[in-house]
């Protein structure tokens, strides 16, 4: 779509040169951004002149910037010992988007956008991914993606606040992940998206499609089928719309969670 009120865009190469102006707002990929009408929207400021690297490694964690592609991210060749790779492709598919798409559309923008369907936010909270924010005063702040994503286009984000990057521990890399998806048509929106990660440090279910915001459930061991019951009773904000009615999406929501409770058990889970 054409963004018929934008007037500048600026492609800056330093972060100083990264201040929104009233009006302007970050561009990665675009494809949320250039997907519909952007109301007030006078100004585009180019994240990707400020060449990020896509993915840098370091002991212990492994950074994924923003703007780092879909794609790209597809094509990192994972070390030997993490077992929970696979997910990267799992989620990325759950987006049903085309490799044209994911050729342009950003890891970052996904989260951003804060949709209940971004599928990259349900990776990164499954993975406990801490995003790294920069600030307008120069400096940087981190939060769990978990706590990033509030509620639908709803981030905990300052004015002038840009998402900078996105940490993963290695740790959570080399552990177990299962998924489950469903739709109301094969080629539809996710209706629920349900994650989960597992080794001998505990274990994490993550819920997305289904909730406003993420949905996380953690335990040091892999929890009993009446734990996860109420857990999952206990949670009361079942996104509605057309591509899934809040009694539906928490009924499989449930049953997906005791599918990957019962994958962990059985695999020997945390102890």
């Amino acid at each position: 779509m054409d963004l018929v009120t934008v007037r500048t865009v600026r492609t800056p190469s330093h972060r100083d040169e990264l201040a929104l102006d009233p009006g302007e707002r970050p561009l990665a990929g675009g494809t949320w951004l250039f997907s519909e009408e952007q109301p007030g929207l006078t100004g585009l400021v180019d994240l990707t002149t400020l060449g990020w690297p896509d993915v840098e490694r370091s002991p212990g964690t492994l950074t994924i910037a923003a703007t780092c592609t879909i794609a790209s991210l597809l094509r990192l060749a994972p070390d030997d010992d993490w077992r929970a790779w696979p997910l990267v492709e799992q989620c990325a598919n759950a987006l049903l988007a085309s490799f044209k798409v994911w050729n342009a559309a950003t890891v970052g923008g996904n989260v951003a956008v804060g949709l209940p369907a971004g599928a990259m936010t349900a990776l990164l909270c499954t993975l406990d991914a801490v995003a790294v924010v920069w600030t307008p005063s120069g400096g940087s702040r981190r939060l769990p993606v978990a706590e990033l994503v509030r509620g639908v286009r709803t981030l905990d984000l300052g004015p002038g606040e840009v998402i900078r990057a996105f940490e993963v521990p290695t740790a959570a890399l080399r552990a177990t992940t299962g998924y489950r998806r469903v739709a109301l048509s094969p080629h539809g929106r996710s209706g629920a998206l349900v994650t989960a990660r597992w080794d001998a440090s505990g274990f994490v279910l993550v819920v997305t499609a289904a909730t406003p915001r993420p949905l996380v459930f953690r335990s040091t061991t892999v929890p009993s089928a009446a734990e996860l019951d109420a857990a999952m009773a206990a949670h009361d904000d079942w996104y509605d719309d057309p591509h899934g009615s809040p009694d539906w999406r928490r009924a499989v929501s449930t049953r997906f969670a005791h599918e990957l409770r019962d994958d962990a058990a059985s695999a020997g889970g945390a102890s």
